[in-house]
């Protein structure tokens, strides 16, 4: 892959550093800087986004400037306070859901897996609820957001696998067309209105209560305890490497802010715009090429 590098300082104090990507990386003017630094700033806490993800064919929510690129969310309060919010989640979930059940990881999570047994990161904190690091076989990890694959109920609290409420959702909804699904983030699909009111809802199998994915909606509070567990993550680890984030989201952006209050370098690989880029040191570059060169980087080291 071509690319042009240039080094460009973002702010009058001379922190940022921002490497422009899409070069060919056994050029001369790789950013070899940028990696000698991470490698050298080891292990890193890393924080991941939907960048990680996007060359298994899961969008992400925003484009290189960091404009959001779907419809408006569905936020934790209409959902529990709105049923027709609950038929729209469920009816585009059930079109949704089998894409991101049947992705397999990006080269990115097999490459960060790798990283982690070689003991250059020590922990990641996805803000993905896809468990694709999982699947790539890393063991240190925080699903920030929850995860999509369980469910949970209001009411009695008991788990459920995703899987099995699909079956639900297949059993109340045989009229549901599958066949022209356009894929979204999370797990959810476009689904026109006039579907949306007729979709059927199932209920909790132990309880009747009302079911909701094991996730942290737009609006809802990360519980206390993965907050910690990460922020503790941060003080075990010499640097922050952020990979296919815009960080326009707080949960993950302060990340940045402690990481700074803390005197620890920041670290961004990311091909567009992000919320820190004036306080770390970027690579403007997809994740698996970036990982790619990272894990090449500390082959050499050893």
């Amino acid at each position: 892959m071509r690319i042009q590098i240039k080094n460009r300082t973002d702010n009058p104090r001379g922190q940022a550093t921002t490497y422009d990507v899409a070069m060919d990386t056994t050029s001369e003017n790789f950013p070899k800087n940028f990696v000698a630094e991470l490698t050298e700033a080891s292990p890193a806490l890393v924080v991941t986004g939907a960048g990680i993800s996007v060359s298994t064919g899961i969008p992400t929510y925003r484009d290189e400037t960091g404009k959001w690129l779907r419809s408006d969310p569905i936020t934790h309060q209409q959902f529990l306070g709105d049923f027709r919010q609950q038929q729209r989640y469920w009816g585009r979930s059930l079109l949704g859901w089998p894409a991101v059940r049947d992705a397999k990881p990006a080269p990115g999570h097999r490459l960060l897996a790798q990283l982690e047994h070689k003991g250059f990161l020590s922990h990641i904190v996805t803000q993905n609820v896809d468990r694709l690091h999982q699947r790539a076989g890393s063991t240190k990890v925080t699903d920030l957001h929850g995860r999509l694959d369980r469910v949970v109920c209001l009411s009695c609290k008991t788990f459920f696998s995703r899987d099995l409420l699909q079956k639900d959702l297949e059993h109340l909804n045989p009229g549901i067309n599958h066949s022209t699904v356009s894929a979204r983030p999370d797990g959810d699909a476009d689904m026109p209105d006039q579907t949306v009111e007729s979709v059927k809802v199932p209920k909790c199998r132990e309880c009747e209560g009302t079911l909701m994915p094991d996730v942290v909606f737009f609006g809802g509070s990360i519980p206390a305890k993965r907050v910690t567990e990460s922020k503790l993550a941060l003080e075990r680890s010499n640097s922050l490497l952020v990979i296919g984030s815009s960080l326009q989201v707080y949960s993950g952006y302060r990340f940045c802010k402690w990481a700074a209050a803390a005197n620890k370098p920041i670290f961004l690989m990311n091909p567009g715009k992000t919320r820190a880029d004036d306080m770390a040191k970027k690579w403007q570059v997809d994740a698996d090429t970036g990982l790619e060169s990272l894990l090449a980087a500390t082959r050499e080291k050893a």
